[in-house]
């Protein structure tokens, strides 16, 4: 007959708190009787209680789910459709293997005479926690053994657990750097550079996300959005919204075209109608002294052009967040933006920290513009002025921020373009760009 395999409980036998009494399961068949389970002795309040089955079918039913540690005969016959499989290829250890098999969970002891040490060792190797040889077996011995074994099974089980752990962190870890955006800006005139800060711990995506590439006529399009919520699910929606982004923009969509199709996207991908998601879409010309804007229910951007203080482009002419109403509509708005120009486009993790002696008031909008402010004027720029403002809002929150950060920064500097253009002047047809006026891709 078929060992049934018992249901095992969903915390290991082996874990077990000092002090707690313990069950010993004995499965041994000694025809001769000769066999006793020597009397065990309490150890620091803790008592050993012991069940005996003379066969694998028995301990089936006896494998409950206090059962702490098993000592078993390695001598012990396996049930008879067990034997009838292992038949062709006989193994020594197979009633060992069946009983690590059916209870994955339980300290296992294995029990042989005393000239097979070498099969006792051979036990350890292929699961047991440890042997016992029946000519020297005491109520002390075994009692020790048994608390060493439920030990070291809680040891083994903690450490198995750590590492599945850390091998899921480190898959985790490689998907989610493959899901982070590489701007595609090969050929641009503009300088690029962002910073990113997902909210949840240990987690490199967050609901918020950006892209920027530029298509063949020269466009510069750059995005930043926020979906609302801050777990995994909502990371997902991010990436499918932002590769969704690329692909159409890619594919010549812009403003309220674009808008109104990603918003399909997301009604299609969200886990409830309850979800949506805040975007801003910008459109820089290829001359790079103007740009369309597009506000979904996020923040407008803020600008800083040279010899002007940096100020929040207009925006009283958004539309709703995307995934809120059907049929809503996009308007794009032109906006100048000069000559040179540092163009940060951010989400709300950015402005809603909090400020003050209480953290009683968020930073908001006009704070934010302030403080970038001071941080250009101690002239600032690029990632190093990311890092800074990020920084900042975070000591006037008194902490780590809870919700997801995502900055994006687009310069231009027309006196830098011109230079580089004078150089390529006076580059013979034919000759080789200098290595010193070539400009690395962004």
């Amino acid at each position: 007959m078929p060992v049934p395999v018992p249901q095992q409980r969903a915390v290991p036998a082996a874990e077990t708190t000092h002090g707690a009494d313990l069950t010993l399961l004995v499965i041994e068949d000694d025809p001769a009787g000769t066999f006793t389970v020597p009397e065990l002795p309490s150890a620091a309040g803790t008592r050993v209680r012991v069940r005996t089955a003379r066969n694998l079918t028995e301990a089936g039913r006896l494998l409950t789910d206090d059962v702490d540690c098993i000592l078993l005969d390695l001598d012990l016959a396996l049930p008879t459709g067990a034997r009838a499989d292992a038949s062709a290829h006989p193994d020594e250890l197979a009633t060992l293997k069946h009983i690590l098999r059916i209870a994955p969970r339980h300290a296992v002891l294995a029990l042989t005479a005393e000239n097979d040490a070498e099969r006792a060792a051979e036990a350890v190797r292929v699961g047991a926690q440890d042997y016992l040889f029946r000519g020297e077996l005491d109520g002390r011995l075994l009692s020790r053994a048994i608390r060493y074994a439920v030990e070291r099974k809680r040891a083994d089980t903690a450490q198995h657990q750590l590492t599945e752990s850390r091998l899921r962190a480190q898959e985790n870890a490689r998907l989610e750097r493959g899901l982070l955006p590489t701007p595609l800006l090969q050929g641009s005139d503009l300088d690029f550079a962002a910073h990113y800060r997902p909210g949840r711990s240990r987690a490199l995506l967050g609901g918020d996300f950006y892209d920027t590439v530029r298509t063949p006529d020269g466009t510069v399009h750059a995005m930043i959005g926020d979906v609302c919520g801050h777990g995994p699910d909502e990371a997902a929606l991010g990436v499918e919204l932002r590769i969704a982004w690329r692909a159409l923009t890619l594919a010549g969509l812009c403003g309220d075209e674009l808008l109104s199709t990603l918003q399909q996207v997301l009604e299609h991908e969200r886990q409830s109608e309850e979800i949506f998601a805040t975007v801003c879409t910008v459109d820089i010309a290829p001359d790079g002294r103007r740009a369309g804007l597009c506000l979904a229910g996020h923040p407008a951007p803020l600008i800083a052009r040279q010899g002007r203080a940096a100020h929040l482009l207009p925006y009283e002419d958004g539309g709703p967040a995307l995934g809120l109403l059907p049929h809503a509509r996009w308007p794009r708005r032109q906006v100048q933006l000069g000559g040179s120009w540092s163009l940060m486009m951010y989400t709300d993790g950015l402005i809603e920290g909090r400020v003050g002696p209480e953290g009683t008031q968020r930073l908001g909008q006009d704070g934010m513009v302030a403080m970038v402010n001071g941080q250009l004027d101690r002239g600032l720029g690029g990632e190093a002025l990311l890092e800074a403002a990020v920084t900042q809002v975070q000591e006037l929150n008194g902490g780590e921020l809870t919700d997801d950060v995502a900055v994006l920064l687009l310069e231009r500097d027309e006196a830098l373009i011109r230079g580089r253009g004078r150089s390529a002047v006076r580059s013979r047809p034919g000759s080789a760009t200098p290595a010193s006026a070539q400009r690395p891709p962004l």
